[in-house]
């Protein structure tokens, strides 16, 4: 890291550089990922965490291309903080799997927004989910904005979330579950 950069700042390089823009701005940027060795768990797939560092990734992209970045955090002292999340484990992923994680935003108001991922196993690095594909994981999340030096949430700028509004697309048929209740025997 030069000394002009933060540590914020590179990570967002990082996260960028693993990101493909697809379509004309009406889509948030694809983010990819290969699953590495250290990636994978005792049952000989990828570990749970890394599920959720892929999809933090994705969640980063999302940021930067709604104007969340390293600078307006810097400059404002505020961000979101996930406060709620649910991911579906669908299938193993495997030692050198390529990813793709497609985000979508799924609604937001002046102060919070829910988004969710998809991740998909793919052939290639380079390749493109096709529309009907099944992805192997999801992550649905609601973010706050907040305010970190107040402590407090705030509403986003007109021109974020606007942004924000702006990317919203329909729910997937799968979004808005929650984990199926387990009776205990009594």
């Amino acid at each position: 890291m030069n000394e002009q950069q933060t540590p914020a700042a590179t990570e967002e390089t990082a996260v960028a550089e693993e990101t493909t823009v697809i379509g004309d701005g009406a889509e948030l940027p694809l983010v990819r990922r290969t699953v590495r060795p250290e990636w994978i768990d005792y049952n000989g797939h990828m570990s749970e965490a890394f599920y959720v560092l892929v999809f933090g990734h994705a969640t980063d992209a999302m940021m930067i291309e709604t104007g969340l970045h390293a600078g307006y955090r810097e400059s404002t002292g505020c961000s979101l903080y996930t406060v709620e999340s649910h991911i579906r484990y669908l299938r193993d992923v495997a030692e050198g799997t390529h990813l793709a994680i497609r985000t979508r935003l799924l609604g937001t108001d002046a102060k919070k927004v829910r988004l969710c991922h998809e991740l998909y196993a793919l052939g290639s690095p380079d390749a493109v989910p096709e529309p009907d594909a099944a992805p192997v994981a999801t992550s649905e999340l609601l973010a706050l904005h907040v305010d970190q030096q107040a402590g407090r949430t705030t509403p986003f700028p007109e021109a974020v979330r606007a942004r924000l509004a702006g990317l919203t697309e329909p729910a997937p048929a799968w979004a808005g579950r929650s984990i199926a209740e387990v009776p205990t025997p009594r």
